[in-house]
């Protein structure tokens, strides 16, 4: 049947050709999305993807056209926020795994530094840039963590010789500008007046004050009586205390939070929980305590407490005495009957706000040293106003934990670094007991050092 061969053959060839003429079609398709999609990342690009850590900005370059979008994510420890200055844009400052979208518009072609603006971020490498073409996709030429984006502080190759050299040599000439004066002084104990009936009273102003963290670097700080930390208050046991606040804060109403001091509902300062907001420019309110027993307490604003905090609107709160150890071993460390302390000093941390990494306000070369003598006992009551947690070390001289957050400990134990939390406060005995000057710091390195040298949570035992 000759004719059957032909007529497949000839519908073979119908159906060829129609698939031919199909995949044209279908190939012209996708060459029109994709051109569609072409122009539209020239017009919107693509949203970057950002990571912050410590301390770093990943990518360190980033690529950009069109409409810029930054996807933000904290990827660190501890907060951080993202910045272009040129722009006038930026993230609020970002919880550990927090996200945020930061819309940049269409800025005008060009290269725009990025930053975390934490104080003492930049200096510790969280800076980059941005740069925004005219045509194209974003992209991320560092996303890979290759070395070559980062900036060491020093410029060039972190591992070439001079590079190397250069923040060596920065690093050694740090310590000689320590310890240097600045104005201010913080944790002051205030005299309080005494009314008829004995109650012990003292009067603090809140305010922004300029404030100097460390050589020539004025902020504009939250304080108490002017100065970070507050007015170190102290009360004795049995003592009916009384707090006179004065807000004359621009507009913003606060509130006290007596953190670790037992008082009446009334008195713990969460406005508008237990008391109506102390409002701005000249509002009053008074906390009434009655100290019936030893505390290491804190006191700081509780409304807009992550803004307040850490930019300095913090002090000290001891009632009484925490009972020390005399007469007893801890761990190999015999401590004697009529031990007698010679000083008690509050030890502030903080790490975020205008203040940033510091010690009692001040920021490494600026940290007060304390200055013992040949064996003396001192006592030191660390408290962590700050967002991280900050392991402190003493070079030399072990740690007696003997109360933690006020609460006497049944056991005091001895350390060589101890991890204080946000919130946390430690009483802790030392035995200066060796002449030299011992280095004191924060042991997460990052909070003591930096390419320019010492910088931070950074100062000294000076045994004489």
């Amino acid at each position: 049947m000759p004719s059957t061969p032909t007529r497949d053959r000839s519908m073979l060839s119908v159906f060829a050709a129609l698939t031919a003429v199909a995949c044209f079609m279908l190939a012209t398709a996708a060459i029109v999305a994709v051109s569609a999609k072409s122009d539209t990342s020239v017009a919107t690009s693509a949203p970057v993807a950002v990571t912050l850590t410590e301390y770093k900005i990943t990518p360190a370059a980033i690529n950009a056209s069109g409409h810029v979008q930054l996807n933000v994510t904290n990827g660190g420890t501890m907060p951080h926020n993202l910045s272009v200055p040129d722009l006038g844009k930026a993230t609020k400052d970002l919880a550990p795994g927090a996200s945020q979208t930061l819309d940049l518009g269409n800025p005008a072609p060009g290269t725009y530094k990025v930053l975390c603006t934490i104080v003492g971020h930049e200096a510790l490498g969280m800076v980059g840039t941005l740069v925004v073409t005219a045509g194209g996709s974003s992209s991320a030429d560092a996303a890979s963590g290759d070395m070559a984006g980062m900036d060491t502080g020093a410029g060039g190759d972190p591992n070439d010789p001079a590079t190397l050299k250069a923040m060596s040599d920065k690093m050694q000439a740090s310590f000689a500008a320590f310890p240097a004066k600045t104005e201010g002084l913080g944790n002051v104990p205030l005299v309080p007046t005494v009314d008829p009936d004995g109650t012990k009273v003292f009067a603090i102003t809140a305010a922004i004050t300029d404030w100097e963290v460390q050589p020539g670097k004025v902020v504009k700080a939250w304080t108490y009586n002017g100065t970070v930390p507050g007015p170190l208050l102290k009360a004795n046991v049995g003592d009916k205390v009384r707090i006179d606040v004065t807000n004359n804060l621009p507009g913003a109403g606060t509130d006290v939070h007596l953190h670790g001091i037992q008082t009446e509902f009334a008195m713990d300062g969460v406005a508008p929980i237990t008391q109506d907001i102390i409002p701005g420019d000249g509002g009053k309110f008074s906390y009434t305590i009655d100290a019936d027993h030893a505390q290491v307490g804190m006191y700081h604003a509780h409304n807009m407490g992550e803004t307040a905090v850490p930019n300095g609107m913090f002090g000290a709160f001891l009632v009484g005495d925490m009972p020390l150890p005399a007469g007893k071993t801890v761990s190999g460390i015999k401590i004697p009957a009529d031990l007698k302390i010679t000083q008690d000093i509050p030890m502030v941390l903080n790490d975020a706000g205008v203040i940033g990494l510091s010690l009692n306000g001040k920021a490494f070369p600026a940290t007060a040293p304390v200055v013992t003598n040949n064996g003396d006992w001192i006592q030191v009551q660390y408290f962590n106003e700050g967002l991280a947690v900050h392991p402190m070390h003493q070079h030399e001289f072990p740690g007696i934990v003997i109360a933690k957050d006020g609460l006497p400990l049944d056991s005091p134990y001895a350390m060589d670094t101890l991890l204080v939390a946000p919130g946390e406060r430690y009483t802790v005995l030392y035995h200066t007991n060796k002449v030299g000057t011992w280095v004191w710091h924060c042991h997460i390195l990052t909070h003591a050092e930096g390419p320019d040298g010492m910088l931070g949570m950074v100062t000294a035992m000076v045994v004489k």
